[in-house]
């Protein structure tokens, strides 16, 4: 692996007497595919908000390429090369896919770029193409996950942020969502993916790390973590549960 593209020191949220995420440090290897993992209410989603400045760290840090990101804005991140995709897809439902997806071209990282070829390069790696002009009211949930992560693509990412892109999804649907992820990481884009679907995890991910109550008690290859007593317990419960 690489060096870390983002790393978190032991980062700390309190939402005053409520410890979200407590003492978690991780690093992301630049060009990996990284899923952060853990039962509903684990933290997962703060560490998100924490990492795209939607929330401020308590006590600890966030750094990306090696410089200091905790505490500045969201649109500075965007610039300087963070995308997320949300868990609710939220387009612009009177536009059609095609609109919804230029938005993303518009904004995003900083450098000269062809709006219009950004478009539907996007359109293309999510398989949108030939549903352009559709409405994005119109479209299916499958599609919806679709749109959701080629909008974050068109803002030219070099990390990805991915929040539970296959919630909903059909077992078919579930594989065209992780071709795209390893199509995006092939163009060199980091991808940190927050899932349940566990089969869709250890068939993407080089790295997991797993949180649970707000802290992290695993990492390390699929392999490895879907082996380990800790997570097992985390998941499953243990005898005495």
């Amino acid at each position: 692996m690489s060096e870390p593209i983002l790393r978190l020191d032991h980062v700390t949220k309190r939402f005053r007497g409520l410890v979200a995420t407590n003492d978690v440090s991780f690093e992301v290897p630049e060009g990996s595919i990284c899923s952060l993992i853990g039962p509903n209410g684990a933290g997962k989603s703060t560490i998100f908000n924490l990492v795209t400045g939607y929330l401020p760290v308590s006590e600890g840090s966030i750094h990306f390429q090696g410089r200091r990101i905790d505490g500045t804005p969201t649109t500075d991140l965007a610039r300087a090369g963070i995308a997320r995709c949300f868990q609710i897809a939220k387009p612009f439902p009177e536009l059609s896919v095609h609109d919804n997806v230029r938005i993303g071209a518009l904004f995003g990282r900083d450098g000269a770029r062809d709006i219009g070829a950004v478009t539907r390069d996007a359109l293309a790696l999510a398989g949108l193409t030939e549903r352009a002009q559709t409405p994005a009211s119109e479209l299916t949930v499958g599609y919806l996950r679709r749109l959701e992560l080629a909008r974050a693509i068109a803002a030219r990412p070099i990390l990805l942020l991915a929040d539970e892109p296959c919630a909903g999804l059909n077992a078919t649907e579930t594989e065209d969502v992780i071709d795209i992820l390893r199509d995006v990481r092939a163009r060199g884009v980091t991808v940190l993916l927050v899932e349940h679907d566990m089969q869709a995890v250890m068939r993407v991910s080089d790295r997991i790390f797993v949180i649970d109550a707000g802290r992290k008690i695993a990492e390390g290859p699929p392999e490895a973590v879907a082996n380990d007593p800790h997570v097992i317990a985390a998941y499953l419960g243990t005898d005495e549960e």
